[in-house]
């Protein structure tokens, strides 16, 4: 604490750099000083009001940084370390500075009675290194030149015209008013008229803390309430909004009496009316006499007298002893001009303290009078009595003399008495008042022990108060909606409008309705006057937010659309447009959901904006079929067949175009699969449109041409799609078209996805290709033209066995049930034939290894003998070579040929060397195993499309079934022939690329018996009950599926059938084997149908000559590089003889009772066929 001596000297004043920029209100004095302040290293301001220097702070914050910037003030200190700047209230301001610059504002002050002297004093001696500027009211410019020599005297004039407007009454007041008023009652009631007449005003009031005021404010400035009632401290440089500023009383208690406000406290007031460039207006309510013309002229010219005196008090106590005290706060201002201030705050209590005896015993030195001087600077912020805010100071200042800081349980008492946020408005103002003075003492350095913690305690409670009272004048003073609303639509102007993320709309604060999209949906519960008001105030307000929002919806991004399962085009989840049905089915219209404001080019950047994104949906999800469309180059049958899957969205069953199957050459066929056609086994689709985003928009632009959006089961099997489903329950209640769209085929109960159907066909394929003999057995096969159900074939379904007889029911197969102890023995016959053989097959190829090697061996040491002793071993070397490469090149194309049996290798055979030398081979077969398993079903379902239907008596149900499937049929013989002829036995065997799209469904089932087959029931100690069965239930019949329209009957011509071939007895009943008849052991059954025919197998003839393709043009030329118009007869038995070369059963496997091997016969390979590696590498590994 500074203790100053008294002072004696006389006091010197002096102008010298100090700017004095005077002018009435609205100059940009304020703004002026702050743009001097941040041009300097460092300044400080001084401002009349805690609500003003809030202000000033923040706007320079936002210039030089909040870390460089301090706010002091009575009850805040903000002191960031190290700031340049400090924004303080004239009482905080520090009478000593090293600053470069100060500037004091509201100069005008310095005449006030009660805080004048505390403007004097500042304005007399403090001083910045560089510049001082002193703001204010013309009025002083006598004043200061004449106090201070050399002072620099600016006047700026206001930029906007100030009128006078009379006298009007409350109800008929413009908006954005202020009405002036000098009592809390009187505020109050002239609040409550206008909430009742206008719809609520905010309300100022000195007593306020500065916070309420500062939300009261906001709320005026934000436009939620068009008036404002409050006292003369709006005149004190508060920036505001205002176009008038009406009085509603011209007279106000002083202090000291009621007296009429002078013409400078009128303009003073009156100047808060029009800001920067904007006139304002000024007048009168109707409870007040109009203005003299004489006061209106010098209010609208700002012709006010000058200030004559300033107050003041010394600078310079005496803390000697109270007395001593007393005395210089008495003194009389030592130059004209200055005039001794009334007894303050300060000074009034003071005089009371000093005459208690308990005070004056505790101040005994200057130390502790200067303590009690500093005590008594408390604020008198709850304004009850001197005498009881002497009493506090006293409390106070007995903690400090005594104890060195203030007793903190009594502290801790009256901040918890304050602490509450019930009660009225009055009630919450008491607190407030109450709480602001422990903010002032716990602000005060040294008061307090712990001046931190309370410091944030009573801020925090001040805040709570300030918020609760805020809360209590809107609610008391604020009708928002109806008031503002009916305003706007008066005064016709355009109302602000704010849209939360949700779409709710805000108009002027109040909420109206929801905006989703450029559609506005009114609040419902609005009705009446106010329903109008909403409507129209959010047509008005919205008219801008149309515009805006048409600007943003042109330039957003794809990822801000989304396209809904039902055809509604959304924004960022707000609906904008829906779809509807056109000419083109991939092309719909788009209808926009959009108010009529919506309109001119703001609707059309909309429109064409939301029809490129759904263009874009289409050509991208949709893209194979928009290929398809757009495909020039396809011609003839192929075109025919895109405008078929185009029409039903990539997707067709392949018995319905038949015909034109026969007719589509390979060159169409390739440009087809080339824009993404699969041709399967029972339908000619588009794979990639069996996904969840591609159905679910082929499922809306079905529903969109067929109505059918309201149907059952619209969308609702997508879902299924994009959960993964493989097949799904049929629920009656849908619309069968909805399965199809998606993907699904109905077959009995289940629908059963299209790509899933065509891998069912690739596992029953190896089961019907597959013939007795040849090789390790497939999974599920029989006997080569039937076959069993195998839980691979289920799994991928996701079906039952109930299910899958629907299903291949619906495919056009047929069941024969079969004994399950028949059943098995005839397959444990053919397995135990088929390890005998490939028993056999090793040793001999181990025989054949052995003997080569030793060959080899006698070769090169015969070699060796007779070359040269001298000089010749690398010719011996040479000589060696060759005798050692044949038998490995034997060894490798026997390795080749066993790799490439259906079964593979057996397990536990080791690969030999020679097997490692043709790693490659594997390769290539896998390179080709696409191509060709592709060829193989289109094979098959060529057979299909040309086969004819079986007639008979039972043959209606047949027919049924058959045209609701599509063909699944083994490769022809011929191809089949080819493949086995073209190595011979010892050959790679070309048919294990048949099974290369099967993805591995049968390539771990061996030759081990399905475990369904067992049909005996489990012994003791095998799982199960250990009790006796007293009488076992009969065993349920196995089913044997075969085509239904290839399944053969007894004819009246099957003489030849019955003949005796390659050393077979004649049989006298040819159909007994269909009739459920087993065969003896080693024999074949009696008709195999075509599969049979390298079986040597009994074989009905079929004439396939009227089933020929037409020729084709000289030199044109299949897909697969074969001639067109003729099937290639390379590697194939002549049929026209009835078997090849006289022999029976298939080539490189011979029946036990054959005579003689078979003589192997040179293959012939088309070089473009996908086995021409295969076959090139073959013949060099057999060189």
């Amino acid at each position: 604490m500074n203790i100053q001596p008294k002072h004696t000297e006389p006091l010197i004043l002096s102008g010298r750099d100090v700017t004095a920029v005077l002018g009435p209100t609205n100059t940009g004095k304020t703004h002026l000083a702050i743009e001097r302040m941040v041009a300097h290293e460092s300044g400080i301001i001084g401002l009349p009001l805690r609500l003003l220097a809030r202000e000033v702070y923040a706007r320079v914050c936002e210039k030089v940084g909040a870390h460089k910037v301090a706010l002091v003030t009575g009850e805040e200190k903000i002191q960031p370390p190290g700031a340049k700047y400090s924004v303080c209230t004239v009482e905080a301001m520090p009478r000593e500075t090293d600053v470069a610059f100060v500037a004091i504002d509201e100069v005008q002050l310095a005449g006030d009675l009660e805080r004048g002297h505390i403007f004097t004093d500042r304005i007399l001696h403090l001083r910045g290194r560089q510049e001082t500027l002193l703001l204010g009211a013309a009025t002083m410019h006598g004043i200061l030149q004449k106090l201070l020599r050399g002072v620099s005297v600016v006047t700026r004039p206001r930029l906007s015209h100030l009128a006078y407007a009379g006298s009007k009454k409350l109800t008929r007041l413009p908006r954005r008013t202020a009405i002036v008023a000098f009592s809390a009652d009187e505020v109050y009631a002239i609040a409550e008229l206008i909430r009742r007449q206008q719809g609520g005003a905010a309300v100022v009031l000195g007593a306020l803390s500065p916070r309420t005021r500062n939300a009261q404010v906001a709320m005026f400035q934000a436009g939620d309430v068009d008036y404002l009632v409050a006292t003369d401290a709006i005149g004190m440089g508060l920036n505001l909004d205002l176009d008038h500023v009406a009085f509603a009383q011209n007279r106000k208690f002083d202090g000291y009496q009621y007296r009429n406000l002078t013409a400078a406290e009128l303009g003073q007031i009156a100047g808060r009316a029009g800001r920067h460039l904007r006139d304002g207006t000024f007048g009168v309510t109707g409870q007040v006499d109009p203005l003299d013309e004489e006061l209106v002229k010098r209010i609208e010219g700002h012709e006010f007298d000058p200030v004559k005196v300033l107050q003041w008090r010394t600078a310079h106590f005496d803390f000697a002893s109270l007395d001593a005290l007393k005395r210089s706060i008495e003194a009389n201002a030592p130059v004209e001009g200055l005039t001794r201030a009334l007894p303050a705050v300060d000074a009034q209590a003071l005089e009371h303290l000093s005459r208690d005896e308990d005070i004056r015993a505790l101040a005994t030195n200057a130390k502790r009078v200067a303590l009690l001087w500093e005590a008594c600077a408390l604020p008198d912020y709850r304004k009850i009595a001197p005498a009881q805010h002497s009493d506090l100071i006293a409390s106070i200042y007995t903690d400090l003399a005594k104890h060195g800081h203030v007793d903190e349980n009594y502290m801790a008492e009256q901040v918890r008495r304050a602490d509450t946020t019930e009660g009225d408005i009055d009630t919450l103002s008491h607190r407030i008042a109450q709480i602001r003075t422990w903010t002032f003492v716990s602000n005060r350095p040294g008061w307090l022990a712990d001046q931190a913690h309370w410091r944030e305690k009573t801020r925090e409670i001040e805040d709570r108060l300030s918020d609760a009272l805020h809360e209590r004048l809107t609610k008391r003073f604020v009708d928002r909606r109806t008031s503002v609303l009916m305003r706007r639509l008066r005064e016709n102007t355009m109302p602000e409008a704010e849209i939360s993320p949700t779409g709710t709309v805000l108009v002027e604060g109040h909420h109206v309705g929801e905006l989703q999209g450029f559609r506005f949906t009114a609040d419902q519960s609005a009705g009446g006057e106010d329903a109008k008001a909403v409507r129209t105030a959010a047509q008005k307000a919205l008219a801008a937010e149309f515009e805006a929002r048409a600007e943003r919806f042109g330039a957003c991004a794809n990822g801000d659309l989304a396209l809904g399962s039902d055809g509604t085009l959304r924004w960022i989840g707000a609906p904008i447009g829906t779809l509807v049905a056109g000419e083109d089915a991939l092309k719909p219209r788009l209808v926009l959901l959009a108010d009529e404001q919506l309109t001119g080019p703001a609707r059309d950047k909309v429109a064409a904006r939301a029809e490129r994104f759904v263009n874009f949906q289409i050509e991208s999800l949709l893209k194979p079929l928009v290929d398809l469309k757009n495909a020039e180059q396809i011609a003839g049958i192929g075109r025919g067949i895109a405008f078929q899957l185009v029409e039903h969205f990539g997707l067709i069953n392949r018995r319905d175009i038949a015909e034109e199957m026969k007719s589509l050459d390979q060159e169409g066929r390739a440009a087809l699969r080339r824009l993404g056609v699969r041709f399967g086994a029972y339908h000619v689709f588009v794979p990639a449109l069996i996904k969840p985003a591609p159905a679910g928009l082929i499922t809306l632009l079905w529903a969109l041409k067929n109505d059918g959006k309201d149907k059952p089961g619209f969308g609702d099997v997508v879902h299924a799609l994009a959960s993964g489903r493989t097949s799904v329950v049929i629920d009656p209640a849908f619309d069968k078209s909805f399965y199809k769209l998606a993907g699904y085929r109905n077959l009995g109960r289940r629908a059963v996805r299209i790509d899933i159907l065509e891998r069912l066909a690739d596992l029953i394929r190896p089961a019907t290709n597959w013939k007795p003999g040849l090789g390790q057995r497939p999974d599920g096969a029989y006997d080569g033209q039937s076959f069993m159900v195998t839980p691979p074939m289920m799994s991928i379904l996701g079906a039952t066995a109930d299910d899958m007889e629907e299903i291949l029911k619906g495919l056009g197969y047929r069941a024969e049930p079969k004994p399950p102890a028949e059943v098995k023995a005839r397959l444990e016959a053919q397995d135990n034939a088929a390890r005998e053989a490939a028993a056999a097959k090793l040793a001999a190829d181990a025989a054949a290894k052995a003997e080569q090697a030793k060959a080899a061996e006698a070769a090169a040491s015969e070699a060796v003998a007779e070359a040269p002793a001298v000089g010749s071993e690398p010719d011996a070397v040479a000589a060696a070579e060759p005798a050692a490469e044949q038998p490995v090149a034997e060894a490798a194309a026997e390795a080749v040929a066993a790799d490439a049996q259906p079964g593979g290798p057996q397990e536990g055979t080791e690969p030999t060397p020679a097997a490692e030398a043709t790693a490659e081979a594997p390769a290539i077969a896998e390179a080709t195993a696409e191509p060709v398993a592709d060829e193989q079903v289109e094979a098959h379902a060529e057979i299909a499309e040309e086969a004819p239907a079986v007639a008979g008596a039972d043959d209606t149900a047949d027919a049924t079934v058959a045209e609701n499937a599509d063909a699944l049929t083994s490769p022809s013989m011929g191809e089949a022939a080819a493949r086995s002829d073209a190595g011979g036995g010892d050959s790679v065997d070309e048919a294990g690329a048949d099974t290369a799209d099967t993805s591995g469904a049968t390539a771990e089932t061996g030759a081990a018996p399905t475990p369904a087959l067992r049909a005996d029931p489990p012994h003791e100690g095998e799982g199960g009950s250990a009790e006796p069965v007293p009488e076992a239930e009969a065993p349920k019949p196995i089913l044997l599926w075969r085509q239904g329209r290839f399944e053969q009957r007894p004819r009246p011509r099957q003489g030849r059938d019955n003949r005796p071939r390659n050393g077979q007895a004649a049989r006298a009943d040819a159909p007994a084997d269909a009739a459920g008849g087993q065969p003896a052991t080693g024999e074949r059954p009696a008709y195999q149908g075509r599969r049979d025919q390298r079986d040597g197998a009994a074989k009905p003839r079929f004439d396939r000559s009227k089933f020929k393709p037409k020729p084709q043009a000289e030199g044109e030329q299949r897909r697969d590089g074969k001639p067109q118009g003729e099937r290639p007869r390379e590697g194939r038995p002549d049929w026209k003889g009835g078997r090849p070369e006289g022999k029976g059963g298939p080539q490189g496997a011979k029946p036990a009772f054959q005579a003689k091997p078979r003589e192997e016969r040179p293959a012939r390979f088309d070089p473009d066929s996908p086995f021409a590696k295969l076959a090139a590498l073959r013949d060099q590994l057999k060189k």
